[in-house]
């Protein structure tokens, strides 16, 4: 979308990206509007309604209102007394909180607990003799594994597990490229933040050995993708248009 990079890097309290943040918001309130079909995880599709409609900026306004609408009615309807627990209405709640959720348990944790769960990931990816390494004189170094192409060929993989809220700079990526000399032919750091786009650049410069980066959004999908601490659920609507045809 042409966002500049000063943008994309803002973050709100919780160290998430800001733009994320706001796109995370318009696709719910699509949803609420019908005008996109939220079933899926991870797939944004337009409903009928969504492909028919044309939204100039008073029709967003009164799209907004809308949708503010029945948020605001949900609330009073299911607002509890005094003496009530207060829940959580899974359908007004954004379909992505347990991101941050996760991210924070991740924060959390003990440095040792991190690493740990890190070596689980990695495993599960299909890093083979993953081993923890982390320690005093660690130079930057939280584990080890191999990367098996064949029974034959495999690559030595050297890893780092950092618990940020902020970005990871650059310069961090050229100290562990400087750590990897001679000990691995692959780096991989890890983190609950996010990496700059400097960063970024470095992690993938021309004429040095290339490092993977996963940043905290990339992590949640790993968590998801092999269910680590994750428990998926479906959930379905129902569309009545369907059974106008049978009336």
């Amino acid at each position: 979308m042409g966002i500049p990079d000063h943008q994309v890097e803002k973050t709100i309290s919780s160290g998430a990206s800001r733009v994320r943040n706001q796109i995370q918001w318009a696709r719910m309130y699509l949803v609420k509007a019908d005008l996109m079909d939220s079933a899926q995880r991870g797939v944004g599709k337009l409903t009928e309604k969504g492909y028919e409609t044309r939204l100039d900026d008073d029709a967003v306004y009164d799209l907004s209102k809308k949708v503010q609408g029945t948020f605001d009615r949900e609330y009073k309807r299911k607002k509890p007394k005094k003496t009530e627990k207060v829940e959580i209405d899974d359908a007004v709640a954004d379909d992505e909180a347990h991101g941050g959720i996760l991210i924070d348990i991740l924060k959390n944790l003990s440095p040792s607990g991190f690493e740990k769960i890190c070596k689980r990931l990695l495993t599960e990816v299909g890093i083979h003799d993953v081993q923890v390494t982390g320690g005093a004189g660690d130079q930057g170094i939280d584990g080890t594994g191999v990367i098996k192409i064949n029974d034959v060929v495999g690559f030595n993989v050297i890893f780092q597990c950092k618990k940020y809220k902020e970005a990871v700079a650059p310069s961090h990526v050229q100290d562990f490229r400087g750590t990897m000399q001679g000990r691995a032919d692959k780096g991989i750091i890890i983190t609950t933040g996010r990496f700059t786009n400097e960063a970024k650049r470095e992690a993938v410069r021309d004429g040095v050995p290339p490092i993977e980066l996963i940043d905290g959004e990339r992590l949640v999908s790993l968590f998801e993708k092999y269910e680590l601490g994750l428990k998926p659920k479906v959930v379905y609507d129902v569309v009545p248009d369907f059974f106008e045809y049978y009336k």
